[in-house]
């Protein structure tokens, strides 16, 4: 065997290690990644239907909070397109209110509401995640810089 054809076979043995090395990571890791869609994705059905954790983003809709129990809140996510509703158990952020950003990570029910196991609220009056820009400036509806 030619020194040419080891190092051929060398290098096509490292690159096959390291692709499933790769591969065993991705595996590894598929059960922890979590996609964020919008609103408007979730109703035209982009959302993949497997029992997974997702996020959605968007503002809090004007008048949309409930607080039927004590820890129960009821609110929709709005990308100023459509709007999906958001079923939470436990404490939201003091930062959350009407018309603010949000991000929900939960999953989605069989009747279409969105059941949040998480709700992460703006931190300042300036900040907004830049998921919930991007899918307000995808709607067209972004109004800020």
């Amino acid at each position: 065997m030619t020194r040419k054809r080891q190092r051929l076979i060398l290098v096509l043995s490292g690159l096959a290690a390291l692709g499933l090395a790769t591969g065993l990571t991705l595996y590894a890791l598929r059960d922890n990644l979590v996609f964020f869609y919008s609103p408007t994705q979730v109703v035209q059905h982009e959302v993949p239907v497997e029992n997974r954790n997702i996020r959605i983003g968007g503002l809090v809709a004007d008048g949309s909070v409930q607080r039927p129990a004590a820890n129960t809140i009821h609110f929709a996510i709005t990308d100023m397109v459509n709007t999906v509703n958001v079923t939470y158990t436990g404490l939201v952020p003091n930062l959350f209110k009407e018309g603010q950003g949000v991000v929900a990570e939960g999953r989605l029910g069989p009747d279409g509401t969105f059941l949040a196991s998480q709700v992460l609220a703006k931190h300042d009056e300036t900040y907004m995640p830049k998921e919930v820009i991007d899918a307000l400036k995808a709607s067209g509806q972004w109004k800020g810089n």
